[in-house]
């Protein structure tokens, strides 16, 4: 009651005199006020003390357990790739004329099929270091794609991978199968490295400290790989190097591009390929000597206001060039039994597609391949093999749709005409991409 009587003299002294005649209902209502907003402050304050008491009275907890990370933060990023497909195509292997590939390419599937499950597992070691391992699960066998470490805290925007590693050259070389644009592979990388360059070995990348993106990278190799060979991987040393430069930025919100330059050498021994000899017998060959690639990239990517959920487009292109000098047998049926004869040859290839995204979860894509033969040499052996003024070309138009981020369905239809005298104009894939668990965003 003092409270509310002291109250009452402040204000009265405090209103001037022309509002002296304030009535008394008028002041039932401040003093009304006053008093429910001084119940609330109070409330407030009590609830604050009793969960402050409530917390005091918890035991402490130790350091030791208060840092000690939790059972979950230690377990690593699990996801298993589904892929599966149905292909209509021409039977039996289709080998761009006129160019030495990995033998180890087979016949691609007809009818159904489940292609390659990958089973990927990804986690920090440490403050110090992350570790991934991608395997590869066919048919009743697993193989180790990837499996590297990577350090997490290099100065001056360093960073050193080692192990099993897909090389940085190029921009498509790093995708996996499952995040191709395509059902396939270009004919560009299928002639280069079968699907992409895998190898051991060491990679150190930089990225600079500005505002454009600029990413440098170096690596050596045991070079095993095609265009090596398992020969010339049996070494003390690198039987491959590789080095490539990665500059890219955006224009305005709407706009990205990305471009690169890369180089790619090896030294291959006893590298085993084949052709199709002058008397249209399959040929083994086997080459030594020098193998030198030149990869040069672009990427360009739109997307409304920079937001691609909606609508997007890219496009993608990558031209190679190849120059390859020093020795090769032949053994053939129809020919000479193991004929040695020099090998100089430099062809080149490139690949473009675009890829647009109408609307939601619905894409529409076109892709066309070309490689140039170039000029071949093999020697001795000119009377034997094929020196064809042939450019192996292939048409490709897809549409998919992916209710989610975690499926994918697809249809592409193509036109190949890889080898000269044998086309196909009536290849259909059908495809499902599943992606399940905890899966990384894929590179730009």
């Amino acid at each position: 009651m003092f409270k509310r009587t002291l109250l009452a003299a402040a204000l009265a002294c405090a209103l001037p005199a022309q509002a002296a005649a304030v009535s008394d209902e008028d002041l039932s209502k401040l003093r009304a006020e006053f008093d429910q907003k001084l119940k609330d402050i109070q409330a407030a304050y009590e609830g604050r003390l009793k969960d402050l008491e409530a917390r005091l009275a918890k035991p402490a907890v130790p350091v030791e357990q208060a840092t000690r990370p939790s059972t979950s933060a230690a377990n690593p990023e699990l996801s298993l790739i589904l892929l599966g497909s149905y292909a209509q195509r021409k039977a039996g292997e289709r080998r761009p004329t006129g160019f030495l590939q990995d033998a180890g390419i087979g016949a691609p599937a007809r009818g159904f099929s489940l292609n390659d499950t990958e089973l990927i597992l990804a986690a920090n070691i440490d403050p110090y270091f992350r570790g991934l391992a991608t395997l590869i699960l066919a048919d009743g066998q697993a193989s180790v794609e990837e499996a590297w470490f990577q350090t997490l805290s290099l100065d001056h925007g360093l960073t050193l991978k080692g192990g099993r590693i897909i090389s940085g050259i190029g921009y498509a070389n790093e995708q996996h199968p499952h995040a191709w644009d395509f059902a396939d592979n270009n004919l560009m990388y299928q002639t280069l490295f079968g699907e992409h360059l895998v190898q051991d070995g060491l990679q150190l990348k930089w990225l600079a400290p500005s505002d454009t993106f600029v990413e440098l990278g170096m690596e050596l190799g045991r070079g095993e790989a095609f265009p090596g060979s398992a020969a010339g991987g049996d070494n003390n040393g690198a039987g491959s190097w590789a080095i490539f430069g990665h500059v890219g930025g955006d224009v305005g919100e709407a706009y990205a591009w990305r471009a690169g330059l890369s180089y790619l050498g090896a030294r291959p021994q006893a590298r085993e390929s084949l052709l199709v000899d002058n008397g249209g017998v399959e040929a083994s060959t086997l080459f030594s000597g020098k193998s030198n690639t030149w990869i040069a990239d672009l990427i360009w990517k739109w997307a409304p206001d920079g937001n691609p959920k909606a609508r997007n487009f890219k496009f993608q292109t990558e031209y190679f060039q190849r120059d390859e000098a020093g020795d090769l047998t032949y053994d053939t049926a129809s020919g000479g039994a193991n004929t040695p004869g020099a090998y100089r040859a430099r062809q080149s290839g490139w690949y473009a597609q675009g890829i647009y995204q109408f609307m939601p979860h619905w894409r529409v894509g076109l892709r066309y391949d070309r490689l140039n033969s170039g000029s071949l040499d093999f020697g001795a052996n000119n009377t034997n093999l094929p020196v064809a003024d042939y450019s192996p070309t292939k048409w490709s138009l897809m549409a998919d749709y992916s209710p989610s981020e975690y499926a994918r369905f697809r249809l592409q239809l193509a036109r190949d005409h890889a080898m000269q005298g044998d086309p196909d104009n009536s290849q259909i894939s059908l495809q499902y991409i599943y992606s399940l668990g905890a899966h990384g965003a894929h590179k730009f």
